[in-house]
């Protein structure tokens, strides 16, 4: 790799290049391509989508590799980018979320909040009428944050004009939920999400199926402080307690191929199979980057949708930041804590709890594996000492049960979140621990699904170390870096530079380390390119 930094020659100079062609990365080409911007996307793997994939797993077996559901996207995004015209199409099952007991009950929350509350009543009639209530006022909630979630995080020291407003709207909004819901949520937000779930619901599959969703892909127990608020992060997206559940037809790399046609169309050019190994700096400005061949590429801007602390500590040499800036950098924290497992079927796994109704139905959204608050909090004891989890917590999808592309008739593809599986393991190594992790998820879902392991034909297994070696994510962590209170919004990635800028000069950063950070949502790189065009007009 060149150590200079400065370019002997200048063959290629483009406006605006942009490391990485995940879903951020394309959609910040999109808009600035839009408004007569050129950006060139360079993307280190053979094919656009970073973390929203789809691989085939085994003959005949696609799978959505790494990330299963999608996000939601904004549906701003959807509209303005028209990804049903360049080739996506969504699927939405009636059935949310699937929570088996491990006395072969099923809790079933559906899409329709009053089914859902008919299922809760069959566990607790109290619950059915607390749900109800509990989705009423996360909705309510969720219009305020997500007017947060959709706006560049204010300056600190030195708040524009924008931002002042952008400060009044809100505090509009917040005070239109009215004087209780705007203190429930200035209370929730720094909660253990156990706390919150105690406070509303008394069946235990219940309260660990809505809590989950405040500790997926963090370091984060039930009973951490700021669960609750990883929860109403989530809300923004998508208000219902149960989460997300939208996956794509043909899997997520068809939602980041439309994305690609999206971006092309409007102007943007995508290599794939280019390494950026540095990112060029001189007299405190970018200049460009050189790929790991050698090639140099000049730009006058450059978009990083790597994580913070590979943009910023390595494909950037330090020498170029202030020391106080690269020590808060060192301390970004970003310690995986996901892995995924990837099964082919030979046939439908039958679970116990869905045996004597449901049907496949039931199995057509997400399934979660974790049947009380204390099993989840005792999945993350085993990983704060450096193990994985011997009763791991679970979120599956099943979606070849809704998209029949994605395997031979009659058989199956299964897609399984890992929690919780930190990227440092005390006594022992990942190459050792990939087969005995796999079999611990095998034998935790042959307790709910007896026939489950006579019918894996293949596993694919992708612990945190791969995250990072064959992904591009530092420590293996899915969203670039801890969703922690000290880590989000004007702290994302770090105080001081929460607005997609960095320390150099057009240099700036569009992906899930930056606000709001918390998936497929799209915002990071649609609020990028907004802060980007607005700067290029003012100078």
């Amino acid at each position: 790799m060149p150590s200079t930094g400065i370019f002997r020659t200048m063959p290629n100079t483009h406006d605006t290049i942009i490391i990485g062609a995940g879903h951020n990365g394309l959609i910040t080409a999109f808009y600035l391509a839009k408004a007569g911007l050129k950006p060139l996307l360079l993307e280190r793997r053979p094919a656009v989508g970073g973390a929203a994939i789809t691989d085939e797993i085994y003959p005949g077996f696609k799978c959505s590799t790494l990330a299963h559901s999608a996000g939601p996207l904004a549906p701003q995004i959807v509209c303005e980018m028209q990804l049903e015209r360049h080739g996506l199409q969504m699927i939405r099952p009636s059935v949310r979320v699937l929570a088996p007991s491990p006395d072969r009950r099923a809790l079933l929350l559906y899409d329709d909040t009053a089914k859902a509350a008919a299922e809760i009543a069959k566990f607790s009639q109290k619950d059915a009428e607390k749900f109800t209530g509990f989705a009423r006022v996360l909705g309510r909630m969720a219009k305020v944050l997500n007017h947060v979630s959709s706006q560049t995080p204010p300056s600190i020291d030195d708040p524009s004009s924008s931002d002042l407003w952008n400060m009044v709207m809100t505090g509009k909004a917040l005070r239109g939920l009215g004087k209780k819901d705007m203190f429930r949520l200035l209370r929730w937000g720094p909660m253990a999400v156990a706390d919150l779930m105690a406070e509303w619901f008394e069946t235990e599959l219940l309260r660990a199926t809505v809590a989950a969703r405040g500790i997926f892909g963090a370091h984060l127990g039930p009973w951490s402080a700021g669960s609750s608020a990883l929860l109403l992060m989530r809300a923004a997206a998508d208000a219902h307690p149960a989460g997300a559940v939208a996956f794509v037809k043909g899997g997520l790399g068809s939602l980041t191929n439309a994305l690609a046609r999206a971006a092309r169309e409007a102007g943007a050019d995508i290599r794939t199979g280019v390494d950026v190994a540095q990112i060029c700096v001189k007299d405190g400005a970018v200049r460009g980057v050189v790929l790991a061949s050698g090639e140099e590429i000049a730009a006058k801007m450059v978009i990083s949708n790597a994580d913070p602390r590979r943009t910023l500590l390595r494909l950037v040499d330090p020498v170029h930041l202030d020391p106080s800036f690269v020590l808060m950098m060192q301390h970004y924290r970003c310690p995986g804590t996901v892995a995924k497992v990837n099964l082919a079927l030979a046939g439908l796994p039958t679970f116990a709890a869905v045996r004597n109704g449901g049907g496949p139905e039931a199995l057509a959204g997400r399934i979660h594996i974790g049947p009380e608050i204390d099993y989840l909090e005792r999945a993350f004891d085993d990983a704060k000492y450096g193990g994985f989890s011997r009763a791991p917590v679970l979120d599956i999808a099943i979606p070849s049960l809704t998209d029949a592309s994605l395997a031979p008739a009659g058989q199956h593809v299964m897609s399984i979140y890992v929690q919780f599986a930190p990227f440092n393991l005390k006594s022992s190594d990942w190459n050792a621990q990939r087969d005995p992790l796999a079999d611990t998820v095998i034998k935790t879902l042959a307790d709910y699904a007896p026939n489950l392991p006579g019918l894996v034909l293949h596993r694919q297994v992708i612990t945190p170390r791969d995250l990072e070696e064959t992904y591009g994510l530092t420590g293996g962590h899915i969203f670039h870096g801890e969703l922690a209170l000290d880590q989000v919004f004007t702290m994302r990635p770090v105080l001081g530079w929460a607005r997609y800028a960095t320390p150099i000069a057009r240099l700036y950063l569009c992906g899930s380390g930056t606000h709001p950070g918390t998936g497929l949502t799209g915002l990071s790189g649609a609020n990028t390119a907004r802060e980007i065009l607005k700067n290029r007009k003012k100078s």
